[in-house]
């Protein structure tokens, strides 16, 4: 029995049970979630989800996703991919940044990312309400990956540059606690 990753996405309206269902499709066929990411945007519910299961059964799986979806009311994608790799010699750092809500920020931060060989492994943004003034705040986070060659005190010179030019607060901060030398 050879074991099958693929990547499973769904969105559509939101309304109540969608995670159960599609977890009890998963589980009946044999299928693991390896990790997953599930969010309400406006009025619709979206999933992306890592999962392993007999590479029988994901073909199985594939060929019914027109009948998934008119079950479900939802639209299904399933991408075959590898199994998942450990990060190796990189050090984790969670960014966030905190702001007024405007346009181009998601594009700004990732661009200075982008520009030093940077991934981003995972980022959440939200937009709320501040407290009192009720003025649209904007928040990032996102884990990012430094590897040996990158420099943290050139990454937080650029982030410097970038709060000053579009009156950002933006943190970085390790995940992981420096090895003692």
């Amino acid at each position: 029995m050879a074991t099958a990753y693929a990547v499973f996405s769904a969105m559509g309206p939101d309304r109540v049970g969608i995670v159960d269902e599609l977890s009890g499709l998963l589980s009946e066929r044999g299928g693991n979630i390896e990790e997953s990411r599930m969010a309400v945007l406006g009025s619709e519910f979206a999933v992306m989800m890592l999962v392993s299961m007999d590479a029988a059964q994901l073909e199985g799986l594939r060929s019914r996703i027109p009948e998934l979806e008119a079950r479900f009311g939802l639209t299904v994608v399933l991408k075959p991919t590898g199994s998942p790799e450990l990060a190796q010699g990189g050090r984790p750092y969670l960014l966030e940044t905190i702001s007024l809500d405007g346009s181009g920020i998601v594009h700004a931060v990732s661009s200075v990312l982008h520009r030093m060989g940077i991934n981003i492994e995972n980022m959440e943004t939200e937009t709320q309400s501040a407290p009192l003034t009720g003025a649209p705040m904007f928040r990032m986070k996102a884990s990012i990956i430094l590897g040996p060659h990158h420099s943290v005190a050139a990454l937080k010179r650029e982030f410097d540059r970038l709060e000053a030019a579009q009156d950002l607060d933006i943190s970085l901060r390790p995940l992981v606690p420096a090895r003692p030398e």
